[in-house]
């Protein structure tokens, strides 16, 4: 196993609710419960819609439904567990469980960057590039660019997770958060190598993070440049309506990304901490499917066509 002979941790504490009341406790349960449930609903929903409406078979909505698959991966890796210790009086994961939840939360996380990156690169073409569109987005290209999406997600998580199961843990095992995460796990690490590899690790992370919002920002400064330059007032805002979606779901991923990882040390209590993490693997996933359901008015469309017409065949 990663790192089992460098440690003499065989499991640590989650210990990220410990503070709350415990009252509480099953308020938040139900809580995230529901925001999961819908969070989960709202992914599989994009992803019927778009798999059996062959309108919807272009780049941009498969681009959109691996989006909605990254969500549900990495949903699933943090918040049924998160779940379960909100319940439970015993909040343990063992070496092997921690690893694998940092793994598999890690990949789908850093999928989910690159494939926003993708997709500010197919609006871009789409508005800026329209004649040589299905040139550089055919199916094949696009198909490319999703499988990178998930290599780089792959390699992000399994180096960072090596990096961090092949540290030696030694003293106390618990986690200050509700998954294994990574700067309460360095919290615990011991030996001369913990600043290297906490500073590799952070190197690694931002530099994917920001290269993915900066070439998002390079994407949508051609966009808004060749938005201006339509003459019409109802082009302008057909050709901005085609990225609302998109550009809104970057804003609120990034936002709480920042929130999260930019925030100055000691800046809020333990409790504090937790509820922002909650922001970011919660809420973030929650609000994605709602902005993308609302804002696009083809997939709104789609979804009616495809299940409401055939609960309620009167209302379509």
């Amino acid at each position: 196993m990663l790192g089992l002979n460098y440690t003499s941790v065989s499991e640590f504490i989650l210990i990220g609710f410990s503070t709350f009341p415990q009252h509480l406790l099953p308020v938040f349960f139900l809580l995230f419960l529901l925001m999961y449930l819908f969070t989960l609903l709202g992914d599989l929903l994009i992803m019927a819609t778009i798999w059996s409406e062959r309108s919807l078979h272009t780049p941009m909505y498969l681009l959109l439904c691996a989006l909605s698959i990254s969500e549900v991966l990495y949903t699933f890796a943090i918040i049924p567990r998160m779940l379960a210790d909100l319940l439970s009086t015993d909040s343990s994961i063992s070496f092997t469980a921690c690893a694998s939840q940092m793994f598999f939360s890690f990949t789908p996380g850093f999928t989910h960057s690159f494939l926003l990156t993708v997709m500010g690169y197919d609006r871009y073409v789409a508005i800026c590039h329209p004649l040589r569109y299905n040139v550089l987005m055919s199916p094949r290209g696009c198909a490319c660019l999703v499988a990178w999406s998930w290599i780089g997600g792959l390699f992000i998580g399994l180096l960072v997770t090596s990096a961090i199961f092949h540290l030696p843990f030694c003293g106390l095992s618990e986690v200050h958060h509700f998954l294994c995460h990574v700067p309460p796990l360095l919290k615990l690490a011991c030996g001369n190598n913990v600043p290297g590899v906490a500073l590799g690790v952070g190197v690694v992370c931002i530099t994917a993070l920001l290269g993915c919002f900066l070439l998002i920002l390079l994407s949508y400064a051609f966009i808004v440049s060749t938005i201006l330059r339509i003459p019409s007032t109802e082009g302008r805002h057909k050709a901005f309506s085609t990225c609302a979606s998109h550009l809104t779901v970057v804003v609120v991923h990034y936002s709480f990304a920042s929130v999260i990882y930019l925030k100055p040390k000691g800046l809020y209590s333990e409790e504090g901490n937790t509820l922002m993490a909650i922001t970011y693997t919660v809420l973030t996933p929650f609000l994605s499917p709602i902005i993308f359901s609302l804002r696009n008015k083809e997939l709104k469309i789609a979804i009616k066509k495809t299940f409401l017409s055939k609960l309620y065949p009167s209302s379509i």
